[in-house]
């Protein structure tokens, strides 16, 4: 692994958040900040696995006036199928996002609409999709995504999540307490979306993913929280030609990640 580029990332991260919190000090009430680092024990996005192997994942975002931005990076720790190197970042992507509660659902219903700008790091073409989510504050928490990729692959994913969060399960006082977060999410690819990812241009179920985390929130903003994933491709077509990672069509994984919000 290459040192100088994790040293170099956590450098970076700590003048973002040093700058967060000027911003934040200036104008209390409208910016706040966050910085994570994810250890998982490999990559998978969307049902895909893009690296067998663990990975360091960082993300530094500011949030203003019901925007966000946010730039979040994949560092593989082993030469990962040949294309990539231990210790070098081989995906930067960024994102901006503006999200409001919808006032005349009683704030029971939220939207968010944003872009997102993905750099791979030459194994494969950079692409950019912008997207739409309806959320809703119910039992359950609902909620409907539509991502449409404008640059590389002319094709929509639909996505769709469930979950719940049981609060302070264990609790020490106000600000240190353990939570527990179960979600589910249910993917379905355009026609245009799986020909150009699997050569298939149909409409298909593509893949679900249950997650388990265990938030144990500190204070100052500080939070750990281990997780649990599974994930499955669900059509048989698209594990046919599944061409990243492994293969496999089903993936087991595990994180842990560091937090700090402002």
């Amino acid at each position: 692994m290459r040192m100088r580029n994790i040293w170099a990332c956590c450098c970076l991260g700590m003048l973002l958040l040093t700058f967060a919190g000027t911003l934040r000090a200036e104008d209390e009430n409208s910016f706040h900040a966050a910085a994570s680092v994810d250890y998982f024990s490999r990559y998978v996005w969307r049902g895909q696995n893009l690296n067998n192997d663990g990975v360091f994942q960082f993300n530094a975002e500011g949030k203003a006036w019901g925007f966000t931005g946010a730039i979040w990076s994949n560092m593989p720790l082993t030469d990962a199928q040949g294309t990539r190197s231990a210790g070098e970042f081989d995906e930067i992507d960024y994102s901006l996002d503006f999200s409001r509660s919808i006032s005349k659902f009683n704030d029971k219903a939220s939207y968010s609409l944003g872009v997102i700008h993905y750099t791979l790091g030459g194994y494969d073409t950079p692409t950019t999709e912008i997207y739409g989510k309806l959320s809703f504050n119910v039992p359950l928490s609902p909620s409907v995504a539509w991502y449409r990729d404008v640059d590389t692959i002319d094709g929509s994913y639909l996505e769709f999540g469930l979950g719940h969060t049981f609060e302070k399960i264990v609790k020490w006082s106000d600000d240190k307490y353990i939570d527990i977060d179960l979600s589910a999410v249910f993917g379905l690819g355009g026609s245009g979306y799986n020909a150009g990812y699997f050569g298939w241009e149909k409409t298909k179920f593509n893949d679900l993913t249950l997650n388990v985390a265990v938030p144990f929130n500190l204070k100052h903003g500080i939070s750990i929280t281990p997780s649990f994933h599974v994930s499955a491709m669900l059509d048989g077509d698209i594990r046919s030609t599944y061409a990243y990672g492994t293969g496999d069509s089903t993936n087991v994984w595990f994180g842990i990640k560091f937090s700090k919000s402002f």
